[in-house]
Protein backbone atom coordinates (compact mmCIF):
# COMPACT_ATOMS: atom_id res chain seq x y z
CA UNK A 1 0.00 0.00 0.00
CA UNK A 2 1.61 3.32 -1.35
CA UNK A 3 1.36 6.12 1.71
CA UNK A 4 -0.96 8.22 -0.48
CA UNK A 5 -4.06 5.31 0.18
CA UNK A 6 -2.52 5.22 3.94
CA UNK A 7 -3.13 8.87 4.04
CA UNK A 8 -6.57 8.57 2.71
CA UNK A 9 -7.42 6.13 4.96
CA UNK A 10 -6.51 7.95 8.11
CA UNK A 11 -8.13 11.33 7.11
CA UNK A 12 -10.92 9.67 6.10
CA UNK A 13 -11.19 7.15 8.91
CA UNK A 14 -10.47 9.70 11.89
CA UNK A 15 -13.27 12.30 10.60
CA UNK A 16 -16.50 12.37 12.09
CA UNK A 17 -19.56 11.21 9.79
CA UNK A 18 -22.65 9.61 10.98
CA UNK A 19 -25.59 8.86 8.92
CA UNK A 20 -27.27 11.96 7.94
CA UNK A 21 -24.07 13.65 9.11
CA UNK A 22 -21.44 12.89 6.51
CA UNK A 23 -20.43 16.34 5.45
CA UNK A 24 -16.55 16.15 6.73
CA UNK A 25 -16.35 13.67 4.34
CA UNK A 26 -18.04 14.72 1.67
CA UNK A 27 -15.88 17.65 1.52
CA UNK A 28 -13.01 14.83 1.68
CA UNK A 29 -14.02 13.19 -1.26
CA UNK A 30 -14.12 16.54 -3.22
CA UNK A 31 -10.90 17.46 -2.43
CA UNK A 32 -9.26 14.14 -2.81
CA UNK A 33 -11.42 13.54 -6.54
CA UNK A 34 -10.38 17.07 -8.21
CA UNK A 35 -8.85 16.48 -11.28
CA UNK A 36 -9.79 13.32 -11.73
CA UNK A 37 -13.64 13.27 -12.12
CA UNK A 38 -16.71 15.97 -12.53
CA UNK A 39 -18.52 16.17 -9.19
CA UNK A 40 -21.91 16.55 -8.31
CA UNK A 41 -24.84 16.18 -5.05
CA UNK A 42 -27.98 14.95 -5.11
CA UNK A 43 -30.54 15.92 -2.55
CA UNK A 44 -29.86 13.17 0.02
CA UNK A 45 -26.56 14.29 0.29
CA UNK A 46 -24.89 11.49 -1.86
CA UNK A 47 -21.54 12.81 -3.52
CA UNK A 48 -21.14 11.60 -7.15
CA UNK A 49 -17.77 11.37 -8.83
CA UNK A 50 -18.15 10.61 -12.84
CA UNK A 51 -15.21 9.68 -15.22
CA UNK A 52 -15.88 9.27 -18.53
CA UNK A 53 -14.27 6.92 -20.98
CA UNK A 54 -16.68 5.89 -23.62
CA UNK A 55 -19.51 8.17 -22.84
CA UNK A 56 -21.79 6.06 -25.30
CA UNK A 57 -20.50 2.92 -22.77
CA UNK A 58 -22.10 1.16 -20.12
CA UNK A 59 -22.63 3.26 -16.72
CA UNK A 60 -20.35 1.74 -13.88
CA UNK A 61 -21.60 2.68 -10.78
CA UNK A 62 -18.56 2.27 -7.82
CA UNK A 63 -20.51 2.84 -4.28
CA UNK A 64 -19.11 3.36 -0.82
CA UNK A 65 -21.11 4.73 1.82
CA UNK A 66 -19.70 7.32 3.99
CA UNK A 67 -21.63 7.25 7.13
CA UNK A 68 -20.41 5.04 10.61
CA UNK A 69 -22.16 3.52 13.41
CA UNK A 70 -22.58 6.43 16.34
CA UNK A 71 -24.62 7.81 18.61
CA UNK A 72 -26.82 10.69 19.45
CA UNK A 73 -28.11 12.31 22.18
CA UNK A 74 -31.95 11.51 23.38
CA UNK A 75 -31.81 13.08 26.82
CA UNK A 76 -29.35 14.90 29.04
CA UNK A 77 -29.84 14.41 33.12
CA UNK A 78 -30.17 17.06 35.70
CA UNK A 79 -26.45 15.99 36.64
CA UNK A 80 -25.16 16.33 33.42
CA UNK A 81 -24.74 13.17 31.93
CA UNK A 82 -25.76 12.19 27.99
CA UNK A 83 -28.01 9.18 27.47
CA UNK A 84 -28.00 8.28 24.13
CA UNK A 85 -29.45 6.39 21.08
CA UNK A 86 -27.22 4.31 18.77
CA UNK A 87 -27.03 5.25 15.02
CA UNK A 88 -26.83 1.63 13.18
CA UNK A 89 -25.97 -1.73 14.18
CA UNK A 90 -24.17 -1.98 17.69
CA UNK A 91 -24.18 -5.04 19.90
CA UNK A 92 -24.42 -3.61 23.45
CA UNK A 93 -21.33 -5.63 24.87
CA UNK A 94 -18.86 -3.67 23.01
CA UNK A 95 -19.92 0.19 24.17
CA UNK A 96 -19.74 0.16 27.41
CA UNK A 97 -16.30 2.79 28.53
CA UNK A 98 -15.33 3.33 25.23
CA UNK A 99 -13.97 6.83 24.15
CA UNK A 100 -16.77 8.98 22.07
CA UNK A 101 -16.47 12.68 21.16
CA UNK A 102 -19.28 14.79 21.22
CA UNK A 103 -20.08 17.42 18.83
CA UNK A 104 -22.51 20.17 19.66
CA UNK A 105 -22.97 23.68 18.33
CA UNK A 106 -20.38 24.98 20.45
CA UNK A 107 -17.06 22.39 20.30
CA UNK A 108 -16.41 19.04 20.51
CA UNK A 109 -15.75 17.25 24.08
CA UNK A 110 -14.26 14.20 24.73
CA UNK A 111 -16.21 11.62 26.99
CA UNK A 112 -16.24 7.95 28.11
CA UNK A 113 -19.30 5.35 27.96
CA UNK A 114 -20.17 4.83 31.30
CA UNK A 115 -22.58 2.89 33.85
CA UNK A 116 -22.26 1.67 37.46
CA UNK A 117 -18.84 0.92 39.27
CA UNK A 118 -19.00 -2.93 39.38
CA UNK A 119 -18.15 -2.81 43.18
CA UNK A 120 -21.84 -1.34 43.95
CA UNK A 121 -23.74 -4.36 41.77
CA UNK A 122 -25.38 -6.95 43.44
CA UNK A 123 -24.87 -10.23 42.52
CA UNK A 124 -27.41 -11.12 40.46
CA UNK A 125 -26.47 -7.43 38.41
CA UNK A 126 -22.77 -8.90 38.12
CA UNK A 127 -24.33 -12.17 36.04
CA UNK A 128 -25.83 -9.73 33.71
CA UNK A 129 -24.59 -7.43 30.86
CA UNK A 130 -25.16 -3.73 30.91
CA UNK A 131 -28.17 -2.88 28.88
CA UNK A 132 -27.89 0.03 26.59
CA UNK A 133 -30.30 1.86 28.13
CA UNK A 134 -28.33 1.73 31.30
CA UNK A 135 -25.24 3.77 30.05
CA UNK A 136 -24.49 7.21 29.60
CA UNK A 137 -21.86 9.62 28.69
CA UNK A 138 -19.93 11.45 30.82
CA UNK A 139 -17.87 14.70 29.14
CA UNK A 140 -17.29 16.28 32.63
CA UNK A 141 -20.17 18.56 32.95
CA UNK A 142 -21.31 19.84 36.25
CA UNK A 143 -24.80 19.93 35.63
CA UNK A 144 -27.43 19.75 32.92
CA UNK A 145 -27.03 23.68 32.69
CA UNK A 146 -23.32 23.25 32.04
CA UNK A 147 -23.86 20.52 29.23
CA UNK A 148 -26.56 22.83 27.83
CA UNK A 149 -25.67 26.21 28.31
CA UNK A 150 -21.64 26.80 28.52
CA UNK A 151 -21.18 23.35 26.44
CA UNK A 152 -24.09 23.68 23.92
CA UNK A 153 -25.11 20.24 24.08
CA UNK A 154 -28.88 19.53 22.58
CA UNK A 155 -30.21 16.05 22.18
CA UNK A 156 -29.85 14.90 18.39
CA UNK A 157 -26.09 15.88 18.94
CA UNK A 158 -23.83 12.95 17.59
CA UNK A 159 -21.49 11.35 19.44
CA UNK A 160 -18.72 9.67 17.49
CA UNK A 161 -16.21 6.52 18.51
CA UNK A 162 -12.68 7.42 18.74
CA UNK A 163 -9.94 5.26 17.67
CA UNK A 164 -7.12 7.36 15.83
CA UNK A 165 -5.63 5.24 12.68
CA UNK A 166 -2.69 3.38 12.64
CA UNK A 167 -0.49 0.35 12.10
CA UNK A 168 0.09 -2.78 13.68
CA UNK A 169 3.33 -4.25 14.51
CA UNK A 170 2.88 -5.92 11.72
CA UNK A 171 2.53 -2.71 9.17
CA UNK A 172 0.40 -4.65 7.13
CA UNK A 173 -2.26 -4.30 9.65
CA UNK A 174 -4.20 -1.42 9.68
CA UNK A 175 -6.27 -0.44 12.81
CA UNK A 176 -9.00 2.21 12.80
CA UNK A 177 -12.71 3.46 13.29
CA UNK A 178 -15.15 3.42 10.74
CA UNK A 179 -13.61 1.10 8.25
CA UNK A 180 -16.95 -0.02 7.67
CA UNK A 181 -17.49 1.98 5.11
CA UNK A 182 -14.67 4.39 4.74
CA UNK A 183 -12.57 1.86 3.21
CA UNK A 184 -15.01 2.04 0.41
CA UNK A 185 -14.46 5.11 0.11
CA UNK A 186 -11.12 5.10 -1.02
CA UNK A 187 -11.36 2.17 -2.84
CA UNK A 188 -13.20 3.98 -5.73
CA UNK A 189 -11.22 7.13 -4.52
CA UNK A 190 -8.17 4.87 -5.87
CA UNK A 191 -9.72 3.59 -8.42
CA UNK A 192 -10.54 6.47 -10.13
CA UNK A 193 -6.86 7.65 -9.01
CA UNK A 194 -5.32 4.44 -11.02
CA UNK A 195 -7.75 4.99 -13.84
CA UNK A 196 -6.52 8.84 -14.35
CA UNK A 197 -5.38 8.71 -18.05
CA UNK A 198 -6.33 5.26 -18.34
CA UNK A 199 -8.82 4.34 -21.01
CA UNK A 200 -11.78 2.58 -20.42
CA UNK A 201 -14.91 1.83 -22.41
CA UNK A 202 -18.11 3.60 -20.07
CA UNK A 203 -18.39 6.08 -17.59
CA UNK A 204 -17.53 4.95 -14.14
CA UNK A 205 -19.49 6.57 -11.21
CA UNK A 206 -17.50 6.78 -7.78
CA UNK A 207 -20.41 7.44 -5.26
CA UNK A 208 -20.26 8.39 -1.42
CA UNK A 209 -23.44 7.53 -0.55
CA UNK A 210 -25.12 8.56 2.89
CA UNK A 211 -27.17 6.39 5.65
CA UNK A 212 -26.05 3.12 5.11
CA UNK A 213 -26.11 2.24 8.33
CA UNK A 214 -29.43 2.79 9.18
CA UNK A 215 -31.39 1.34 6.20
CA UNK A 216 -29.33 1.43 2.85
CA UNK A 217 -31.11 5.31 1.93
CA UNK A 218 -28.61 7.25 0.16
CA UNK A 219 -28.04 4.47 -2.15
CA UNK A 220 -31.86 4.78 -3.43
CA UNK A 221 -31.22 8.48 -4.61
CA UNK A 222 -27.70 7.45 -5.78
CA UNK A 223 -29.35 5.12 -8.72
CA UNK A 224 -31.61 7.04 -9.57
CA UNK A 225 -28.86 9.90 -10.11
CA UNK A 226 -26.49 7.86 -11.96
CA UNK A 227 -28.91 5.40 -13.33
CA UNK A 228 -26.25 2.57 -13.82
CA UNK A 229 -26.21 -0.34 -16.23
CA UNK A 230 -23.69 -2.49 -13.88
CA UNK A 231 -22.81 -1.52 -10.10
CA UNK A 232 -19.82 -3.38 -7.87
CA UNK A 233 -20.36 -2.56 -4.57
CA UNK A 234 -17.33 -1.23 -2.28
CA UNK A 235 -16.94 -2.54 1.35
CA UNK A 236 -15.96 -4.63 4.03
CA UNK A 237 -16.54 -7.89 4.79
CA UNK A 238 -16.65 -10.22 8.47
CA UNK A 239 -13.37 -11.57 8.74
CA UNK A 240 -13.28 -15.31 9.96
CA UNK A 241 -9.95 -15.36 11.29
CA UNK A 242 -10.60 -15.01 14.96
CA UNK A 243 -11.26 -17.58 18.10
CA UNK A 244 -14.78 -18.96 17.93
CA UNK A 245 -15.51 -19.22 14.33
CA UNK A 246 -16.00 -23.03 12.92
CA UNK A 247 -12.87 -23.92 10.92
CA UNK A 248 -14.66 -23.91 7.72
CA UNK A 249 -15.39 -20.60 7.67
CA UNK A 250 -11.78 -19.59 7.69
CA UNK A 251 -11.61 -19.75 4.12
CA UNK A 252 -14.10 -17.06 3.46
CA UNK A 253 -12.50 -13.87 5.65
CA UNK A 254 -9.01 -14.48 6.56
CA UNK A 255 -7.09 -11.44 6.53
CA UNK A 256 -4.36 -11.15 3.98
CA UNK A 257 -6.06 -13.87 1.59
CA UNK A 258 -7.35 -11.19 -0.68
CA UNK A 259 -10.31 -8.98 -1.62
CA UNK A 260 -14.13 -11.29 -0.64
CA UNK A 261 -16.07 -11.99 -3.63
CA UNK A 262 -19.78 -11.87 -1.76
CA UNK A 263 -22.01 -14.43 -3.47
CA UNK A 264 -24.81 -13.70 -0.47
CA UNK A 265 -26.12 -11.28 2.03
CA UNK A 266 -29.07 -10.35 3.39
CA UNK A 267 -30.12 -8.18 1.14
CA UNK A 268 -29.35 -9.27 -2.25
CA UNK A 269 -28.11 -12.45 -4.55
CA UNK A 270 -25.35 -10.55 -6.87
CA UNK A 271 -26.06 -11.09 -10.26
CA UNK A 272 -24.42 -14.84 -10.88
CA UNK A 273 -22.84 -13.79 -14.49
CA UNK A 274 -21.11 -10.83 -13.13
CA UNK A 275 -19.81 -13.05 -9.92
CA UNK A 276 -18.57 -15.18 -12.48
CA UNK A 277 -17.06 -12.69 -14.65
CA UNK A 278 -14.64 -11.93 -11.72
CA UNK A 279 -14.16 -14.56 -10.36
CA UNK A 280 -12.53 -15.66 -13.54
CA UNK A 281 -10.89 -12.02 -14.02
CA UNK A 282 -9.03 -12.89 -10.61
CA UNK A 283 -7.74 -16.16 -11.75
CA UNK A 284 -6.79 -14.74 -14.57
CA UNK A 285 -5.13 -11.91 -13.32
CA UNK A 286 -3.75 -13.78 -10.62
CA UNK A 287 -5.37 -11.95 -8.15
CA UNK A 288 -6.27 -13.67 -4.59
CA UNK A 289 -9.96 -13.72 -3.60
CA UNK A 290 -12.24 -15.32 -0.68
CA UNK A 291 -16.04 -16.24 -1.68
CA UNK A 292 -17.86 -14.71 0.95
CA UNK A 293 -21.45 -15.94 2.18
CA UNK A 294 -22.81 -13.22 4.69
CA UNK A 295 -26.77 -14.43 6.20
CA UNK A 296 -27.27 -11.47 8.05
CA UNK A 297 -26.59 -8.12 7.42
CA UNK A 298 -27.12 -6.06 4.06
CA UNK A 299 -24.92 -3.48 1.62
CA UNK A 300 -26.07 -0.50 -0.83
CA UNK A 301 -26.50 -3.10 -3.28
CA UNK A 302 -29.59 -4.10 -1.62
CA UNK A 303 -31.79 -0.85 -3.55
CA UNK A 304 -29.73 -0.67 -6.28
CA UNK A 305 -30.16 -3.72 -7.91
CA UNK A 306 -33.64 -3.52 -7.71
CA UNK A 307 -33.62 0.00 -9.52
CA UNK A 308 -35.53 0.46 -12.30
CA UNK A 309 -35.49 -2.90 -14.46
CA UNK A 310 -32.74 -3.70 -12.54
CA UNK A 311 -29.45 -3.41 -12.21
CA UNK A 312 -26.38 -6.41 -12.28
CA UNK A 313 -24.67 -5.84 -9.23
CA UNK A 314 -21.71 -7.53 -6.84
CA UNK A 315 -20.54 -6.52 -3.45
CA UNK A 316 -16.61 -6.65 -2.93
CA UNK A 317 -15.61 -6.41 0.42
CA UNK A 318 -12.34 -6.39 2.70
CA UNK A 319 -12.03 -8.62 5.27
CA UNK A 320 -12.52 -7.02 8.59
CA UNK A 321 -11.73 -7.95 12.42
CA UNK A 322 -14.40 -6.52 14.96
CA UNK A 323 -16.73 -4.59 12.43
CA UNK A 324 -19.20 -2.52 14.17
CA UNK A 325 -17.46 -1.69 16.99
CA UNK A 326 -15.04 1.14 17.50
CA UNK A 327 -12.08 -0.01 16.28
CA UNK A 328 -11.43 -2.34 13.10
CA UNK A 329 -8.60 -4.65 11.94
CA UNK A 330 -7.33 -5.04 8.05
CA UNK A 331 -5.00 -6.04 5.77
CA UNK A 332 -3.61 -3.71 3.41
CA UNK A 333 -2.91 -6.17 0.93
CA UNK A 334 -6.69 -7.01 0.36
CA UNK A 335 -7.09 -3.48 -0.18
CA UNK A 336 -4.68 -3.25 -2.67
CA UNK A 337 -6.00 -6.21 -4.38
CA UNK A 338 -9.40 -5.14 -4.89
CA UNK A 339 -8.57 -2.27 -5.94
CA UNK A 340 -6.50 -3.82 -8.75
CA UNK A 341 -9.59 -6.49 -9.10
CA UNK A 342 -12.25 -3.26 -9.73
CA UNK A 343 -9.67 -1.49 -11.99
CA UNK A 344 -9.37 -4.63 -14.05
CA UNK A 345 -12.89 -4.71 -14.39
CA UNK A 346 -13.52 -1.50 -15.20
CA UNK A 347 -11.23 -1.75 -18.38
CA UNK A 348 -13.78 -5.05 -19.14
CA UNK A 349 -16.83 -3.49 -18.84
CA UNK A 350 -17.63 -2.38 -22.32
CA UNK A 351 -21.42 -3.10 -23.56
CA UNK A 352 -21.29 -5.93 -25.00
CA UNK A 353 -19.85 -7.57 -21.85
CA UNK A 354 -22.53 -5.78 -19.81
CA UNK A 355 -25.30 -7.24 -21.94
CA UNK A 356 -23.82 -10.70 -21.18
CA UNK A 357 -25.13 -10.10 -17.72
CA UNK A 358 -28.88 -9.40 -18.87
CA UNK A 359 -31.10 -12.50 -18.93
Amino acid sequence: MDQQTLDLLKELTEAPGLPGREEEIRKIVAKRVEGLAEVSHDRMGNVICKKTGDADGPRVMLPGHMDEIGFVVNAITDDGYLRFTALGGWWDHVILAQRVTVHSRKGTYVGIIGSKAPHVLTPEERQKFVKREDMFVDVGAKDKKDATKKLGIRVGDPIVPICPFGTMQNKKLLMGKAFDDRVGVAMFLDTLRKLAGARHPNTVYGVGTVQEEVGTRGAQTAAHAVEPDVCLVMEVGVASDTPGYPKEDKEKGTLGKGPQICFLDGGMIPNLKLRDFLVDLAEEKKIPYQISILTGGATDGRPIHIHGLGVPTIYIGIATRYIHSHAGILHSDDYDNAVRLIVEAVKRLDAKTVRTFYP
